[in-house]
């Protein structure tokens, strides 16, 4: 793969994954949607499709890591950590890109519901770590604990590296369709099943990189982006991805 094939292949990839995964949250969240409060379930099998689509858009072009974490536990695998930067270079560029467009995709729905006082009361000191509409953008824990929200992403994220890395042995599986759908609903899996403590980032460009955007969106009364708790989906990750590479080599290698 050239260096342009990987930037452009995580970039547009990952784009397609923030704007479907970013947009069941929003078509969930925000005021005057059609799916508003559609739920959990809904959540989950959207961001599972939102990789399926993702994956098969651009396997082709950068072989679809689309996850720093996803990155990382490939290179702990191989040992070859050459690409690593360019790869996460495309994939933080393309989850803003993917973020800024879900703004644009329901600006109405976010007016709407930033101007409604009921949804969105003033804010005050006292109010909540993130804004009315972060977690649009980004995860944020239902129990404010470090140690247990930086184990959940770590678990969630050692699990779905592991199901990606173990597909290299079956022949063929890892750039097949069939790989693609089996990536997808580990995802829903995960999110079912694990992502009630913390939204399950186990993706620190997919949590990052909106959360900039929200940052830097002209949102009226948005609050904060919750910076005190945006290092536990970049780290967590990332500490989960290496855990299940040094796993891979252990006991699959």
């Amino acid at each position: 793969m050239s260096n342009s094939h990987i930037f452009f292949g995580e970039t547009i990839g990952t784009a397609v994954l923030i704007l479907l995964g970013g947009g069941v949250c929003a078509a969930v969240t925000l005021k005057s949607s059609k799916a508003r409060n559609a739920g959990w379930l809904a959540i989950t099998f959207g961001w599972g499709f939102a990789v399926l689509t993702a994956v098969y858009i651009s396997s082709s072009l950068s072989g679809a890591h689309l996850n720093p974490a996803v990155t990382v536990g490939i290179a702990v695998k191989t040992g070859e950590w050459n690409d690593v930067p360019l790869y996460i270079a495309g994939q933080m560029v393309g989850a803003m890109i993917g973020a800024a467009l879900v703004w644009v995709a329901y600006y109405g729905q976010f007016q709407d519901h930033m101007d409604d006082p009921e949804l969105v009361p003033p804010l005050g000191p006292d109010s909540p770590p993130g804004g009315p509409v972060l977690g649009v953008f980004s995860t944020g824990p239902e129990i404010r604990n470090a140690v247990q929200n930086l184990a959940t992403e770590i678990i969630g994220t050692a699990v779905l590296v592991l199901a990606v890395l173990t597909q290299g042995l079956t022949a063929g599986l890892a750039l097949s369709g069939t790989g693609a759908l089996m990536t997808a609903l580990v995802v829903v899996g995960i999110g079912l099943s694990l992502g009630g403590p913390t939204g399950y980032a186990i993706n620190p460009a997919r949590d990052l990189g909106p959360r900039i955007v929200h940052s830097l969106l002209p949102l009226r009364n948005k609050g904060g982006s919750d910076w005190g708790y945006a290092w536990i989906p970049v780290v967590g990750p990332l500490v989960g991805a290496v855990l299940a590479g040094g796993l891979y080599r252990l006991a699959f290698a």
